[in-house]
């Protein structure tokens, strides 16, 4: 009968063990920033499509802008060729290619704004506006896609370093820490506003 209760004892002693070292909920974590990416992704990808048809109407009002469209174009271009594989989130490397070419698309997309503005018939244009609209729109979501990005890998980083979680990932996992989306460094730079 002792021996029985200590078996029991042990028993439930290491399903309690095991239960707290964390095996799953890290693989679930790391799901959760792998989703969280798959949404940054879905965002620029909808931006990505929306350009060609700025572009477009753009081309209509202001042909003589071919340089600034090009850049676009090839912006665009740029940014949709470098592609992230979930295994990529860990490379810093591949991380800063991924946000520099996004980084250039923003540029682009921002000196094309200042072609539009010389432009008033485009910008009264109703097709325009619309696709201004859905630009700024994408923009925000691109943001918070992003934001919640991050977040996803604060807590899945911060799950793999917390104990008992980091031995099961030392011993059985070994996943590695991901990269956070970084602002670019032209954002730290103030714009300046000038009325005149």
């Amino acid at each position: 009968m002792l021996r029985t209760l200590r078996l029991f004892a042990l028993f439930f002693i290491s399903i309690s063990l095991i239960s707290g070292c964390g095996y799953n909920s890290l693989q679930m974590k790391e799901e959760a920033v792998f989703k969280s990416w798959a949404d940054v992704e879905a965002a620029l990808q909808r931006r990505g499509d929306l350009i060609p048809n700025l572009v477009a109407t753009v081309k209509g009002y202001a042909s003589h802008e071919k340089e600034t469209l090009e850049a676009v174009i090839n912006a665009r271009s740029k940014a949709t060729s470098i592609q992230l594989s979930p295994q990529d989130l860990a490379d810093a490397a591949k991380m800063g290619q991924f946000q520099a070419a996004q980084s250039g698309l923003g540029s682009a997309l921002s000196r094309l704004m200042v072609v539009v503005e010389r432009y008033p018939d485009l910008k009264a244009n109703e097709n325009f506006l619309d696709l201004q609209n859905q630009l700024e729109g994408t923009e925000n979501r691109i943001n918070v896609a992003r934001q919640r990005y991050n977040e996803t890998v604060r807590i899945f980083n911060g799950s793999i370093r917390k104990f008992p979680q980091n031995l099961t990932n030392n011993f059985l996992l070994n996943l590695e820490r991901k990269e956070y989306f970084k602002a670019d460094g032209a954002a730290k730079t103030v714009p300046q506003v000038s009325f005149q």
